[in-house]
């Protein structure tokens, strides 16, 4: 089914086929985890030992990374069945899936329509059943946003949770690694697998792995939850906020309690991230020269061949924002640029911390508009980026944060986002839990020929 759905950049057959004979071992033995030969796919931006590794550039066309990223290697432990590497934005800068080197991926719900990004290989892979689990890596919101528009859930844990060892970078402070999967059960059990301290990556957390063993213990009823009135704006699409806001009468009905509550700073929260993300990628991208691996074009000299090669190797978007970048970086405008973006994200981390002292959760639309057709905002890369406007504070603060399906508007999926405090990544998952067991359409899959 793949062709039509070009989720795939490359499927490891042999070693998929080794892995489930391995893993049926153990099973026959009683020796299996619980995803013990559970297939997998992978986003091409994580290390795989032995298979190529793109980041959907031609500047890493022919890669193979001589090890394993942190997380490859606990799926590997946890007996799972890596499928193969999945398509992206080029090195996950993008909300469409429309900027990789090499295919266009198509939403299962409708194939003339995006399934967002950058992480849209892995979503439109679990929602049309191609793999049942999924990693991505969320940046700005890269696995929350396709979630939403292929209809599935999308989680990403709390910065430092999950180990960045083997991802390939593209902002520091703001990447982290998280789970698809087609409800959250699922993904709460992928998150235990992949989670915990890992002393390969200086940013990673001391904390436990996350547990899924009290996942189903929870309640709705007297949970108090915030809904930032800077999230539910007027360039939100009218059928993305009916539904939203039917699912919060469901809610309500379930024994939530609602209160609308102001964070002002979200409202420069994506021109704050497209400072910050772009001054990391400048520096983290640097390293793709043309002399230790990956593509390399001939030139005048080494600096006419890293020249050559950045050009010839790196797409618009990639060289866009590596530009912008330098630029906030340079000398005379980095405390114009860089450090006052670093002071609004302090605010919008002060604001939402202060918030979750009263609330135990924020919801809000997870992507303003729903799948949108191939094309359609390829000319007008403002309105791409503005698609991040509701995910990007959970990666300005760090916090978890998750998408579920919540129903439907002109037969495209609505995803619903919540986001719980630093730390908090149990009682997220509990929460969504039980919002998805109250809202019927949350487990719809897509009817694919």
């Amino acid at each position: 089914m793949d062709p039509k759905i070009g989720a795939f950049l490359c499927v490891d057959r042999e070693a998929a086929i080794a892995s489930a004979k391995t893993a049926q071992n153990l099973i026959d033995r009683d020796e299996g985890g619980p995803l013990t030969g559970v297939p997998i796919a992978l986003k091409d931006n994580l290390s795989t030992l032995g298979i190529e590794t793109t980041c959907a550039s031609k500047i890493l066309k022919g890669y193979v990374p001589p090890f394993d990223a942190t997380v490859v290697s606990k799926l590997k432990q946890a007996g799972m069945v890596i499928l193969g590497k999945t398509n992206l934005d080029e090195f996950a800068m993008g909300t469409s899936t429309e900027n990789s080197a090499f295919q266009l991926t198509r939403n299962p719900w409708d194939l003339e329509r995006s399934p967002g990004g950058s992480s849209g290989g892995s979503a439109a892979a679990v929602s049309a059943e191609l793999a049942p689990l999924s990693l991505g890596s969320d940046t700005g919101g890269s696995i929350r946003q396709p979630a939403a528009l292929c209809g599935i859930v999308g989680f990403k844990p709390t910065y430092g949770r999950c180990s960045r060892y083997g991802l390939i970078a593209f902002g520091s402070s703001l990447d982290q690694i998280g789970p698809f999967a087609k409800n959250v059960e699922d993904a709460s059990m992928l998150a235990e697998e992949i989670t915990g301290h890992d002393p390969m990556d200086s940013t990673s957390s001391q904390s436990p792995p996350i547990s899924s063993k009290g996942l189903k213990t929870g309640s709705l009823k007297g949970l108090k939850i915030a809904l930032p009135k800077e999230l539910f704006g007027d360039a939100t699409d009218a059928g993305v906020m009916e539904r939203i806001q039917s699912a919060i009468e469901v809610l309500k009905q379930e024994g939530v309690e609602f209160a609308e509550v102001s964070m002002p700073s979200i409202k420069l929260g994506v021109t704050t991230y497209y400072i910050i993300a772009p001054a990391e990628a400048s520096s983290n991208l640097a390293r793709f020269d043309g002399v230790r691996y990956g593509l390399r074009s001939e030139g005048q000299g080494h600096i006419g061949v890293v020249e050559r090669t950045r050009a010839e190797g790196f797409g618009h978007e990639v060289k866009t924002r590596i530009m912008i970048g330098t630029y906030a970086l340079s000398a005379g405008y980095y405390d114009a640029y860089y450090v006052r973006a670093q002071q609004v994200r302090s605010i919008m981390q002060q604001e939402f911390e202060k918030t979750f002292m009263e609330f135990d959760a924020v919801l809000s639309p997870t992507s303003p508009i729903p799948a949108f057709k191939l094309g359609e905002l390829k000319k007008d890369p403002m309105a791409l980026k503005l698609l991040d406007y509701c995910t990007i504070p959970a990666n300005m603060g760090g916090m978890p944060g998750i998408s579920l399906n919540c129903g439907f508007t002109k037969g495209l999926p609505v995803g619903l986002q919540l986001m719980c405090g630093n730390m908090m990544d149990e009682k997220l998952l509990q929460i969504a839990y039980c919002v998805e067991q109250a809202l019927p359409a949350a487990t719809k899959r897509p009817s694919i020929s």
